[in-house]
């Protein structure tokens, strides 16, 4: 009746106030201005990167079928970090004839020094769901540059605006399990650190070991040991609703375990993609991953911990005396209660757990097989120059100076046309790629992520089954001891970044480019002329600008 009632007015709103624009598709201009400025989510100020001076960005919220028009100007002027950028819009498909569009330095794109700006156009098509963007480059989004990206089935913001807030999308089939999906039910997790990103990655390339954070964030608030008491980001719902909450692992490195005390959560999202409802008190997120989980308020009105435990990047707090895991946490707040912190102990999540196991799905049969072994080796020389690497089959990415896609469209045809550091399979277009990851002697989670595309996930790292019948589909899943297994399809020709999302370990090696359909792609992109710029530029800027 609610929602009957919902669309009635909505019905009414465009007929008596001409409101096209609440359902109609559009044009949506986005202004980021990347700049310097300080930043203390901890209560601890550094200097940083941030997309119109906010940590985390702005959240750029769309509307299916919507066409985002992003211009990011760049006005980094601190050159202990890095002082050129590009942009990635996580999990969003891009078609082929926009493939320019996509983000990824020397892969699809060169990156845009200070005081020149780009505009990315991104058109949504047919996808909703949740999303964000961040810094490809190098590791700068540690640095901060990094905010949700939320795609609507209908125009939510808009609606809202006129009284309608929590309105769900009818074509979503699980729309009748939540009341509520709006702006304030995005929850953000991040690691922070207190130094740059520059002098902590020349630290990890001499001793192997990534920096420990020296906080964890519940929605770009948390604490660190012996740091000011910041108060903790609280979630404010009402007695007796259900809460889509849209949950954003935003880490340069950091697994989070997430719980809510008294709570349970019904996983429905997993990267954008609907899944059939799966209950659970605790939801694992790897670095990159995004879930959507409703959660019934139905408990006593008061305050209750929601719980962000650490599992990689705040592994060995002694590396870290900064880090305590248990500081890492939001407050679910009921409508009525007192503003406080809950009485409650501040535990690492529910004594009876009841983790997330992700599903399986029976994908088309496999066209070409590909096994991807990682593995690190220390101490070695290589093209990079690293004093580390992280590799796949024994190959290091290093980002080449020409990017994949400019050697495609000046005519690379095969996997020799590359350099042997590029580390990219090329494949027919409109064919069925499988990836298998052996079972890792390393004692490493990495979340591989593949850009502009998902798959379906046979095998998870938690799971000893192969499910072809009913797999979930996402584009970050975890590789680690367990042995995984995805599929994907090549029917959006072009090169993708296929990379772990440990930006750490992406780079020093941990990447990889599934290059599909090669004429295909020549047949379909026509750049513009500020993207042929880009490269020239780029390469011409003197290298305290880079």
């Amino acid at each position: 009746m609610q929602l009957f009632a919902s669309f009635v007015f909505l019905a009414l709103l465009q007929s008596h106030l001409g409101l096209t624009a609440v359902v109609k598709p559009s044009v949506k201009d986005i202004t980021l201005d990347i700049v310097n400025g300080p930043a203390a989510p901890d209560g601890f100020t550094r200097a940083s990167v941030l997309a119109n001076g906010t940590f985390p960005g702005p959240v750029i919220t769309a509307t299916k079928g919507d066409t985002l028009v992003v211009k990011v100007n760049n006005k980094l002027t601190d050159n202990t970090m890095r002082r050129s950028t590009s942009i990635d819009f996580d999990g969003v498909f891009i078609d082929t004839s926009n493939i320019y569009n996509e983000g990824s330095p020397f892969v699809t794109t060169c990156p845009f020094g200070p005081g020149t700006s780009y505009t990315y156009t991104l058109p949504l098509g047919e996808q909703t769901g949740t999303f964000w963007y961040h810094s490809q480059l190098s590791l700068q989004y540690a640095d901060g540059l990094r905010g949700a990206m939320i795609i609507y089935g209908i125009d939510i913001p808009s609606l809202i605006s006129f009284g309608l807030g929590g309105v769900s999308d009818p074509e979503d089939p699980l729309a009748h399990l939540y009341d509520v999906d709006d702006e304030s039910t995005i929850w953000t997790v991040a690691d922070w650190w207190h130094n740059s990103s520059v002098p902590l990655f020349a630290q990890y390339l001499g001793n192997q070991i990534i920096p420990v954070a020296d906080s964890g964030l519940f929605n770009g608030r948390g604490r660190f040991n012996g740091g000011p008491l910041v108060d903790y980001a609280p979630v404010l719902v009402t007695k007796g609703k259900r809460y889509r909450f849209r949950i954003i692992n935003m880490s340069a490195r950091s697994d989070f375990m997430i719980s809510i005390d008294n709570h349970t959560m019904t996983v429905i999202e997993t990267d954008g993609t609907p899944t059939q409802p799966m209950e659970a008190n605790i939801v694992d997120v790897l670095a990159g991953q995004r879930y959507s989980v409703v959660v019934a308020a139905n408990q006593p009105i008061g305050n209750y911990w929601i719980s962000e435990y650490a599992v990689l990047g705040g592994g060995n707090p002694a590396r870290n005396l900064n880090l305590n895991v248990t500081l890492g946490r939001g407050i679910l707040r009921y409508a009525g209660a007192p503003i406080q912190e809950p009485t409650t102990p501040m535990t690492l999540g529910p004594a009876d757990p009841n983790p997330v196991i992700e599903g399986n799905l029976r994908p088309p049969p496999v066209d070409f097989n590909l096994t991807f072994v990682t593995s690190m080796t220390a101490n070695a020389s290589s093209p990079s120059g690293f004093n580390t690497q992280w590799n796949i089959n024994n190959i290091a990415y290093v980002p080449p100076v020409v990017p994949t896609l400019v050697k495609i469209l000046d005519g690379a045809n095969s996997s020799a046309d590359f350099n042997v550091t590029e580390n990219t399979f090329v494949f027919p277009a409109n064919k069925v790629i499988q990836v298998t990851f052996p079972p890792s002697t390393e004692d490493e989670l990495h979340p591989f992520h593949l850009h502009g595309n998902n798959f379906w996930l046979i095998k998870a790292n938690n799971s000893d089954t192969l499910n072809e019948v009913n797999p979930i589909r996402r584009d970050v899943a975890g590789a680690g001891s367990g042995g995984t297994v995805v599929r994907f399809t090549t029917d959006k020709p072009g090169p993708w970044f296929f990379h772990c999302h440990i930006f750490w370990h992406f780079n020093v090696g941990l990447g990889s480019v599934i290059a599909g359909g090669l004429e295909e792609t020549r047949e379909r992109v026509r750049p513009t002329e500020a993207w042929e710029n880009l490269c020239p530029a780029y390469n011409a800027l003197p290298e305290d600008e880079k």
